[in-house]
């Protein structure tokens, strides 16, 4: 089994481009999929804000890998 390493910082900029965007891709769900499971999320305030901005709707999934922001 491979373990997965997150970059240091990945999951804070993650969560910073897609609160500025309003665009939540595919690659990022992946990242923070990957964080969680390798239990590297230190800011679950973080997250948790960026979840209810998905589900309230000013942030939106787009299932495509990348994207311009």
């Amino acid at each position: 089994m491979r373990h997965i390493k997150i970059l240091p910082g990945a999951v804070s900029e993650i969560i910073a481009t897609s609160a500025d965007s309003g665009i939540l891709i595919l690659a990022d769900r992946y990242g923070l999929m990957a964080a969680i499971l390798d239990e590297f999320i230190n800011d679950d305030e973080a997250l948790n804000r960026l979840l209810l901005h998905v589900i309230r709707g000013p942030i939106q999934l787009i299932d495509q890998i990348s994207c311009d922001r």
